[in-house]
């Protein structure tokens, strides 16, 4: 079978930086699985992704599907053939929708008898026949953040389209999307090389771009092209001392200095996923990248470094730079998408931005100061947390009940505590805080340390927010993690008061981000609270009468279903998660104890088959309704020898298993039950539950009641059956 290489693009005006990667992702893999059902062949599949287009490259496609064999089924033999061996009418029928006759047909024998069959021979279609479909339907799957339409097209996509290449080999396939038709010919840089530029074959595509266009159409290359050239504009830094780019957010607490002897790819690379997202966006801001070195006055260096970094990152996109001390230096690396005649204009276009910016961030930064942190809780009663839920002054108030009551619970210093959550919002009210929202609790730290108050208290403002994503720090001090869980349990019983409850994608409050944040504060600083206790007192502390009944069972819940994914991507199995979850315990500490106590159960050689036998329980007593029954034991009605062993040695070990479990021990609780395997298996080899004598049958529920009541005392052992 002949091949050829394939090669679409669709040229578009300037695509949102934050979602390339996940466009030309989603369009490689919706392609790729259409090819796959389609049975064409490929050898690789690569994506290009630029501000403005996306394109993919599949070398070596099969030219046609091979053709198929198709079996199809007919009538029985019994059924096809009336007395005198004429075919009928469904045989007739069949072979009519086969396009052949009826002597053309075959029998074939099954278990269920025999059947008229016919084999149809179908010719693949050819790829250019495939492929218009298959790029329709990948782009229909396309995960638009915001689709807009233009012109008179009804077709919407996330921006205006402007051409399409679509080549097979050196063959235009017959294509129209948006109301353009498929061509060779792509376009190169918007300043640069505007004109068209005719693709000569596929697999040349990204090299005419890059040689005629001035273009790297290429992620990976575009941003190692960005990383080596930021290396080599600190080489040639001016300044006195070493100077080195840190991809990073501008924490202090996470920021590493890098050393001038490490590679160009070590030397920049990004130290946290906020780092790498920034990266990514600049990349995909560019074509042609051309990094250049600006700089600022060194008076705004008063300014918390933070502020700075947000300036340059978030606002404008440019990267900070350090000496080898790690303090932060008056300069900034920016990334132009043109190779300009004159960069010192750029350059200067930058720092003039940037120097505004700063300069009313500094504005912002005194006038701020001028009275304490604390005037402005009072203005946060006129700002509303949620309709229902009250302003952020009732916020605040309920913050400082729920971290005192937390603080007493983890040893943390309640007065503190209290002062903390007080000043917890005020610097919302800010005028820095209004300009750079993302310092929220940052501008607090600065604010209440310029009043002198206690340290603790100034960290924890900064700490209430922490984990903000995935893999963020936690707070380091007792009082932040008082603070920082309140907030959390107080939004979400909020939230789920007034049954706003999060649904499918939508989580407009945060809460699963909020639940897991108190998860891992909880586990990883080892804080022995109970999530029950905190949805209660956190709901006691409000005001309104909340609409949902069930608001207490449904936010634990809610919590702990979080821990799901956590354990899973540890390795843990979903049997374990589900036998644990089946206690419902209400404690972080405590379940994540009962899965590691149920990891370490499940590799001893008995585990199976006592999970085997608790399941078949579980069964018994579930279909017995054992409810209503008595439970006591009684020995005279044990009358089979394997179970007066069973009951012997279940109440032996029934009470040490039960200090053990008392005690929090859970994996020796369950290893301490790894001897009743064989009592277990000869009990139900030799003795008859459910038998006629009444008496006789409850004794034995009973018995298989205590046997149950003592397994699932850490976990549901039944649920680790698969």
């Amino acid at each position: 079978m002949t091949t050829n290489d394939f090669l679409f693009e669709i040229g578009t005006e300037e695509l949102p930086p934050k979602s390339i990667n996940k466009l030309a992702a989603s369009l490689a893999n919706s392609v790729e699985q259409s090819l796959t059902k389609n049975s064409l062949t490929f050898t690789e599949l690569k994506t290009f992704a630029t501000p403005r287009r996306l394109a993919l490259l599949i070398t070596d496609l099969a030219n046609k599907q091979p053709d198929q064999k198709i079996e199809r089924r007919g009538p029985s033999v019994a059924a096809a053939f009336d007395k005198d061996g004429n075919p009928t009418k469904a045989t007739l029928g069949f072979a009519a929708s086969c396009k052949t006759t009826a002597d053309k047909l075959t029998t074939i024998k099954t278990d269920k008898g025999e059947w008229l069959t016919y084999t149809l021979k179908q010719t693949g279609k050819t790829a250019i026949q495939l492929l218009p479909e298959i790029i329709s339907n990948a782009i229909k799957k396309l995960p638009l953040p915001k689709a807009m339409r233009w012109g008179n097209n009804d077709e919407t996509f996330v921006r205006p389209v402007h051409w399409l290449v679509m080549l097979y080999g050196n063959k235009v396939i017959p294509y129209e999307l948006f109301g353009i038709k498929a061509d060779n010919k792509t376009h190169g840089h918007r300043f640069h090389h505007p004109e068209a530029i005719t693709i000569s074959e596929p697999k040349k595509y990204a090299e005419q771009l890059n040689k005629v266009g001035m273009v790297i159409a290429d992620f990976d290359k575009r941003q190692k092209e960005i990383i080596k050239q930021i290396q080599k504009s600190t080489h040639r830094h001016p300044a006195s001392h070493p100077c080195h780019p840190v991809l990073d957010t501008g924490s202090r607490s996470t920021r590493s200095v890098q050393s001038s002897k490490h590679t160009v790819d070590s030397a920049v690379k990004p130290q946290n996923d906020a780092a790498q997202e920034l990266l990514n966006e600049v990349t995909n801001i560019v074509e042609w990248p051309v990094v250049l070195t600006g700089t600022f006055p060194e008076s705004f260096l008063k300014l918390p470094p933070e502020v700075i970094t947000s300036t340059l990152q978030k606002h404008q996109k440019c990267f900070t730079l350090y000496d080898d001390k790690g303090k932060l230096l008056p300069n900034f690396i920016t990334v132009s998408n043109i190779k300009s005649k004159k960069p010192k204009q750029v350059v200067a276009g930058n720092e003039r931005v940037i120097n505004a910016r700063l300069s009313d961030a500094e504005f912002f930064f005194n006038t701020d100061q001028k009275q304490p942190l604390a005037a402005h809780c009072e203005q946060l009663k006129h700002v509303v947390f949620q309709s229902k839920l009250g302003t952020i002054y009732d916020k605040t108030l309920r913050l400082e009940k729920l971290a005192t009551y937390i603080a007493n619970k983890i040893n943390a210093d309640k007065t503190l505590s209290r002062r903390a959550a007080l000043l917890s919002k005020a610097d919302l009210m800010t005028q820095m805080v209004g300009e750079f929202p993302e310092l929220q609790g940052t501008i607090g730290f600065y604010y209440a340390k310029k009043d002198k108050e206690p340290l603790e208290v100034a960290k924890a403002l900064q700490e209430q927010y922490l984990p903000r994503f995935a893999g963020d720090k936690l707070p380091t001090t007792l009082t932040g993690c008082a603070l920082a869980i309140a907030d959390k349990i107080d939004t979400i019983v909020g939230i789920f008061g007034i049954n706003q409850i999060p649904t499918g994608e939508k989580d407009p409050y945060g809460l699963r981000r909020a639940a897991l944040g108190i998860l891992r504060i909880i586990i990883e600083k080892q804080l022995d609270l109970d999530l029950q206790d905190l949805i209660t007192e956190a709901a006691r502390n409000y005001t309104i009468k909340f609409s949902n009944n069930n608001l207490s069972s449904q936010a634990v819940e809610f919590i702990l279903e979080r821990l799901r994914a956590w354990y899973l991507e540890e390795g843990t199995s979903p049997q374990v998660f589900a036998a644990v979850l089946a206690k419902f315990p209400t404690r972080p500490l405590d379940f994540k104890q009962r899965i590691k106590a149920v990891n370490a159960f499940i590799k001893l050689p008995e585990a199976e088959a006592l999970a085997a036998a608790n399941k078949r329980v579980s069964n018994i007593l579930r279909k017995a309704n054992t409810d209503n029954l008595k439970h006591k034991i009684s020995e005279k009605l044990l009358l089979e020898p394997a179970e007066q062993d069973l009951a012997k040695q279940l109440l032996q070990k029934a009470q040490k298993t039960e200090e053990l479990y008392k005690e929090g021990k859970y994996t020796q609780t369950l290893q301490n039950l790894a001897s009743l395997k064989k009592p277990i298996d000869n009990f139900f080899d030799n003795v008859m539950v459910n038998c006629e004598d009444e008496a006789l049958r409850n004794n034995r529920l009973a018995l298989l009641t205590k046997l149950r009541d003592i397994f699932i005392l850490v976990a549901d052992i039944s649920l680790l059956q698969q």
